[in-house]
């Protein structure tokens, strides 16, 4: 039983050495394996035998140019599983003499491109073009063509009266911009109870027209219960929206008390910022006198409801004038502040105190007539538009 067993291992004893020299990657092109420089040599040579009586080499295989100096073996570490990359010749790879211009680079498995012809690189040293010295692409030019005509037929035409849809589309317009609307406005209108004996005061405001054109209705006046109505006025303006939040106004103002006067009258209204409603207007007389008038109001909002209201009124004369009682200058001022609730936003009552008084001329006017010249009154009243 012994001797059949070497017996049978007599072949494999043979075959061991023919499996080494077949392993052996010395005969791949390209290919080195990390072993001592000794055993490669042997290997190579083996190898080269071993290649010469193997026959022609296939197309795919790249042919290894003599003058090519034979590479060390690389370090595990530079390469996979200990195979030199770099000296690998890709299948269909023309050998480095047979491409002209081309030399091989120092790198493992780069090209140097400053070799190529017809690919003239320039160095790192020196700049690139200039494109801020290039000049400007400009778009063509495209001729502006003429908008296309408004369109005269309607769709909705062919299945309802033209005359009827027409005025839809007039309704349509002005519902979008072109709205006739109206407001009419009691800014104050109020009881005063004073050392005087009390008064009362109104002024307010009514207007038609639209967002851009109004007529517009102003009043005010105020009296004593004492010795009954002291002022009362009337304008009629045209007013005309100069911007978003300013109107441009004039027209005429007409005086009943205390004296019977006309006067032409140029003015704005509007909305300042920080939300302060401004008013102002000139009035020229026909007998030449020339007045002046600012107001301003703020509303601090402490709730929803519950508005306080400073306000401020200045009068202003160019001239003396003894007919209607008025100096130069400030001829009198009103500060107020009031504290209202909006039972609605139409609707709201209020209460407050209000300061008058009157300077310069004026006042030496009223004290030649036995008036007060100055006074302070609590106020009670309502503010109310519809």
């Amino acid at each position: 039983m012994n001797r059949l067993a070497l017996i049978t291992l007599i072949p494999l004893a043979f075959a061991i050495p023919a499996a080494a020299q077949s392993m052996d990657q010395g005969g791949m092109s390209g290919m080195t394996m990390p072993m001592p420089a000794a055993p490669v040599a042997k290997a190579k040579a083996a190898s080269a035998k071993t290649s010469t009586k193997a026959g022609p080499r296939s197309h795919h295989q790249a042919v290894r140019p003599a003058s090519a100096a034979p590479k060390t073996a690389a370090a595990p570490s530079d390469a996979h599983a200990g195979h030199d990359m770099a000296g690998m010749a890709m299948p269909g790879t023309p050998p480095a003499d047979a491409m002209p211009g081309m030399a091989a680079a120092e790198a493992p498995g780069g090209a140097d491109m400053a070799g190529m012809k017809g690919m003239d690189m320039p160095p790192a040293s020196q700049p690139g073009p200039d494109m801020a010295s290039m000049p400007a692409m400009s778009e063509p030019e495209i001729p502006a063509a003429p908008p296309p005509p408004a369109p005269k037929d309607y769709a909705a035409e062919r299945f309802f009266d033209p005359t009827a849809m027409a005025a839809a589309r007039t309704v349509l317009r002005e519902e979008h911009g072109g709205a006739r609307l109206s407001k009419v406005m009691a800014n104050l209108a109020e009881y005063q109870a004073g050392s005087g004996g009390g008064g009362y005061r109104w002024e307010g405001q009514a207007w038609f027209g639209s967002d851009i054109n109004r007529f517009v209705v102003k009043t005010e006046g105020e009296g004593t219960r004492r010795d009954g109505l002291d002022s009362a006025e009337l304008q009629g303006l045209y007013s005309h929206a100069i911007g978003p939040y300013f109107n441009l106004q004039a027209g005429l103002r007409q005086d009943f008390k205390p004296h019977a006067r006309t006067y032409a009258t140029v003015g704005f209204e509007g909305l300042a910022p920080y939300w302060f409603d401004v008013e102002g207007a000139l009035f020229l007389s026909s007998k030449g006198e020339l007045l002046g008038r600012l107001e301003g109001t703020y509303d601090l909002r402490l709730t929803q409801r519950v508005i306080l209201q400073p306000r401020a009124e200045l009068n202003l004369a160019a001239q003396d004038t003894m007919e209607t009682r008025t100096g130069a200058g400030i001829s009198n001022a009103e500060l107020g502040l009031r504290l209202r609730y909006e039972v609605t936003r139409e609707f709201a009552p209020y209460v407050g105190v209000s300061y008058d008084r009157k300077f310069g001329k004026t006042g030496d006017y009223a004290r030649a007539l036995g008036e007060d010249v100055e006074a302070t009154s609590f106020v009670m009243g309502v503010r109310a538009w519809f």
